[in-house]
């Protein structure tokens, strides 16, 4: 599959060499191509880099990989995304991080949806740091849990889909308005590993009875 993921940042990079290694024909895209080009290089695995409008044209699968405050910006420096995949991994936080700028009654990716209407918004990636993506999706030898939300089933099982061949386990968890509760699960994260000094080698996850 081709991937392109808008973002250079860690979580880019971690996703990208994921997305990579499980086969697929993944770019980078960035305001700055050359940028793009540079960071694309040095991860190696034939990842490319691009601009933004061209990386996102050239897949079905989009991941925006950016802050949620900079979304508006680089979703408009896409071009058209009707008919594609787009994956929301951001978190709404605080400037300061104590909490989140948004939620309750909508999430991030609920907001994102309304940027790109024709687009297929998923949530997913937004609990795993990156460090957890750089140690090929596992924590303790476990393979971290991707909670995906969505309101167009075919998406969220082509994103589970990915996520698993990509060595992460793919937990559905509806549609997108499920975002509110998983951007919470992030913060929370988020709260453990920087603020009460877990570290960021950590992931949450679901446990059932077999």
């Amino acid at each position: 599959m081709n991937i392109s993921i808008l973002g250079t940042g860690n979580m880019a990079s971690g996703l990208a060499v994921l997305f990579a290694k499980a086969g697929h024909a993944v770019t980078l895209g960035s305001r700055k191509p050359a940028e793009a080009e540079t960071v694309a290089r040095a991860l190696d695995h034939g990842i490319a880099g691009a601009g933004l409008a061209e990386a996102a044209g050239r897949s079905d699968l989009v991941v925006l990989a950016v802050p949620y405050s900079a979304a508006a910006e680089v979703l408009a420096a896409a071009g058209d995304l009707t008919g594609k995949t787009v994956v929301d991994i951001s978190n709404p936080m605080t400037a300061d991080f104590s909490g989140l700028a948004i939620g309750l009654t909508t999430s991030a990716a609920e907001e994102i949806q309304k940027l790109v209407p024709g687009a297929k918004v998923v949530k997913a990636f937004n609990t795993v740091f990156a460090q957890v993506l750089q140690a090929d999706g596992k924590v303790a030898g476990h393979p971290a849990t991707v909670f995906i939300a969505g309101d167009d089933a075919d998406a969220r099982a082509t994103v589970a889909r990915v996520a698993a061949e990509a060595g992460l386990t793919p937990l559905e968890v509806g549609g997108l308005s499920a975002a509110r509760y998983l951007e919470p699960v992030a913060g929370l994260n988020i709260t453990l590993g920087y603020g009460l000094g877990l570290g960021t080698d950590i992931a949450p996850t679901w446990l059932r009875a077999a």
